[in-house]
């Protein structure tokens, strides 16, 4: 395993809100941020850093609480991809995670079976919420406006780093865009036991706002090796999502990125938050300046995950592929029986 010296950029999201100056300089050096490692850290996000206690206190609540708890919620009774997964039971390429998690959405009725409707109307439903710790479901819900009215903020930003109007990307989120909240434990591990707490991946949406405690492990793919992104108190860590990727043609590329297992003695509490678009809509490829445009790279060619512009299907090929246990339970008609675990072509 190679580790690079670099390290992430970080940027102060209230230069964003001053003078126009100062917001031009922002807007530069947001660009440099994604066009290098794809990966920064934001700081001046103005969330409440006693709401973000809550949520780590509250997480930490979760994890202690007993087994038969945590399985009350098991995701294996969601067909939304809602609830707890304990370790080893998601997968990135085919290989088990070692991390526990509980996985929160926008809180809604399940909408009816239509074979007819697009096979990602399924993902809409209800949240799974412990008995057992009720203060979780308050908190966790009012963290999830606060984080998404965040992300939009930050979407904007983009929006004007390449050259568009702020609210660009607004009719492909509207009326309302796609929320995806992990609470994640990552136990630690024994030398020789693997270190895969997440294994190599890129995220499926615009972007995500990662929530660290004290315990590092990120790490970030660079041309150097991996950049690791240790947890820096009052930020978030924010990456590019395969949307972004989508509509820019690859000036800004979604990066690869892992979670390495802390060690043996010692966990690791994160919370990411990915925004999506809304999964009816279909991504644009926007018109870029000449001087962006010529400096566009393409999309990422990858067999084993390909890029699709209906947000909606982007985003059902990774909770299929991660939760395979779920999807055969639900979602049969969705899995290609000739490869196991394998997403169909025709969904």
């Amino acid at each position: 395993m190679t580790t690079s010296a670099e390290s992430l950029p970080i940027l102060d999201f209230r230069r964003f809100d001053t003078g126009t100056a100062e917001r031009a300089a922002f807007l530069k050096d947001l660009r440099a941020a994604a066009r290098g490692p794809g990966f920064f850290y934001l700081t001046g996000h103005g969330v409440p850093q006693q709401l973000i206690d809550d949520v780590l206190r509250l997480s930490r609540r979760f994890f202690d609480l007993p087994e038969r708890d945590k399985l009350a919620i098991e995701m294996i009774n969601s067909p939304h991809f809602r609830g707890y997964n304990r370790a080893g039971f998601e997968h990135t390429r085919g290989k088990p995670d070692w991390r526990e998690q509980v996985d929160i959405g926008a809180e809604k009725r399940a909408r009816a079976l239509d074979p007819s409707a697009p096979a990602w109307h399924r993902l809409q439903g209800p949240n799974q919420w412990p008995e057992a710790l009720p203060e979780l479901q308050l908190i966790t819900l009012r963290y999830l406006q606060e984080i998404t009215q965040l992300g939009i903020r930050v979407l904007s930003a983009f929006a004007l780093a390449l050259g568009q109007k702020a609210d660009a990307f607004e009719p492909i989120y509207t009326p309302e865009p796609n929320q995806l909240l992990k609470i994640v434990r990552y136990p630690g591990r024994d030398a020789g036991e693997g270190d895969q707490g997440v294994g190599a991946h890129k995220d499926s949406g615009f972007l995500t706002l990662l929530l660290q405690d004290v315990q590092g492990g990120l790490q970030v793919e660079g041309e150097q090796g991996w950049i690791d992104a240790p947890p820096i108190p009052g930020t978030f860590v924010v990456n590019i999502g395969e949307i972004l990727e989508l509509a820019s043609n690859g000036y800004l590329r979604a990066n690869v990125h892992r979670v390495v297992s802390p060690p043996a003695g010692t966990d690791r509490l994160s919370v990411p938050f990915f925004l999506g678009a809304n999964l009816d809509a279909e991504v644009p490829l926007l018109t870029l300046a000449p001087e962006l445009a010529v400096e566009a790279r393409g999309l990422t060619q990858d067999p084993l995950n390909p890029l699709f512009r209906e947000a909606g299907r982007n985003y059902l090929k990774s909770r299929l592929r991660s939760h395979p246990d779920v999807a055969r339970r639900h979602h049969p008609d969705l899995i290609d029986a000739s490869k196991p675990a394998q997403v169909a072509s025709a969904y």
